[in-house]
């Protein structure tokens, strides 16, 4: 997927579309809440593969159950249409663990 930088006004437009998700230091930030380490652990793991295969990996941290993640691309300089992909995709991976 080709990588393109999203102007501010894109990246507002793109951010109305997805839940939990705010912009922090000029990246897109959010953290994620986990019953305990071995689900937040669990989750992470499910989204290295994700970042792996779309070979575009967050800036994350985990304590115990709580994980804080950013997205940008570095190369660009900025929030692109990648980070939002990867976003969306960490979304839907947490969102199937409460199904």
């Amino acid at each position: 997927m080709k990588r393109l930088k999203l102007s501010s006004d894109e990246v507002t437009e793109e951010i109305a579309k997805i839940t939990g998700w705010s912009i922090r230091n000029q990246k897109l930030y959010r953290q994620f809440h986990f019953k305990d380490f071995k689900e937040a652990f669990g989750f992470m793991t499910r989204v290295a593969v994700e970042a792996e295969r779309m070979d575009h990996h967050p800036d994350w941290k985990n304590v115990y159950n709580r994980i804080e993640v950013e997205l940008n691309t570095h190369d660009l300089g900025g929030i692109s249409n990648l980070d939002f992909d990867l976003a969306i995709r960490m979304n839907e991976i947490f969102e199937s663990k409460i199904s």
